[in-house]
């Protein structure tokens, strides 16, 4: 909650904004503090305002081998110019338990057996106002921290290895409900829901569908990544409003949602690190 007051003390915080830049210094210097190895992937984005330079913050704790497991979230807030957008849930509170989750993954005392790399992308949100307003299917207009970091796996040759990831996006509300996304991977899907109900948390990790129309895990979905959204959407009554403030937000729902991908994590890497039957 602490990491959640902070950002939103800086204001709001779309791309290329000095309150992004205080937000990304704070973000480094938490998960340097934490032990994690920390870069910053920076590119310029052609927007419909024009080209804007954005940058994702990546801290990685190394693992035994080089496949990857991806835990995200965007950082920005979406643009408003008719009013003060704080972005409490979107996506303060989601950066803040990320945060927490780097805290947690960088003490561990042994090495994990896959490479846990925590990216904070820039530009999740639209300049427009609407989605899908400006841009074409080619080049949209929002994800261009996500599709950017794509494009860095694909050029890096790291594109094979990232094996899962997971997507942290609105999952704040003190009134937390989570149905299943319906772009998501389902086996991820169904590993983090069924530890969430073994935690006690079945009243969260609901059954119902979550339609979302796209978020930072589509590029990498399309890439060929396995890839799950933690998102409450159509039921969160603040969604880019001016009202998306720390009092709608709850610690409790942020600490349910990070034990669960915690706890998930032995599950999730199991699965991708055992080859299937017949090529062992």
């Amino acid at each position: 909650m602490d990491h959640a007051r902070k950002q939103i003390e800086f204001g709001p915080r779309p791309p290329a904004s000095p309150q992004l830049e205080k937000t990304r210094a704070y973000i480094v210097d938490q998960l340097k503090s934490y032990g994690l190895t920390v870069s910053l992937d920076e590119f310029t984005a052609k927007t419909p305002q024009g080209e804007k330079k954005m940058a994702n913050i990546v801290g990685e704790i190394a693992g035994e081998t080089k496949n990857l497991l991806l835990i995200t979230s965007h950082y920005d807030t979406k643009l408003f110019k008719d009013m003060q957008f704080l972005g409490a849930n979107d996506p303060a509170a989601s950066v803040g338990t990320l945060l927490e989750i780097g805290r947690v993954l960088g003490s561990l005392k042994d090495k994990p057996k896959v490479t846990y790399r925590l990216v904070f992308f820039d530009g999740e949100e639209a300049f427009c106002e609407g989605w899908s307003d400006c841009g074409s299917e080619e080049e949209p207009d929002n994800t261009y921290g996500s599709r950017h970091y794509v494009s860095q796996l694909r050029a890096k040759n790291e594109l094979e290895n990232t094996r899962a990831l997971i997507l942290l996006d609105m999952m704040g509300y003190k009134n937390l409900e989570l149905g299943r996304d319906t772009m998501s991977t389902r086996w991820l899907q169904n590993i983090i829901w069924q530890t969430g109900r073994e935690l006690g948390h079945e009243k969260i990790f609901v059954d119902r569908e979550e339609g979302v129309g796209g978020d930072d895990h589509e590029p990498f979905l399309k890439a060929g990544i396995d890839a799950v959204d933690l998102i409450q959407l159509t039921s969160y009554p603040h969604w880019h409003k001016a009202d998306d403030t720390i009092d709608k937000i709850s610690a409790q729902s942020m600490k349910i949602v990070g034990d669960t991908v915690l706890a998930s994590l032995p599950k999730i890497v199991d699965k991708i690190t055992t080859p299937p039957k017949g090529k062992q």
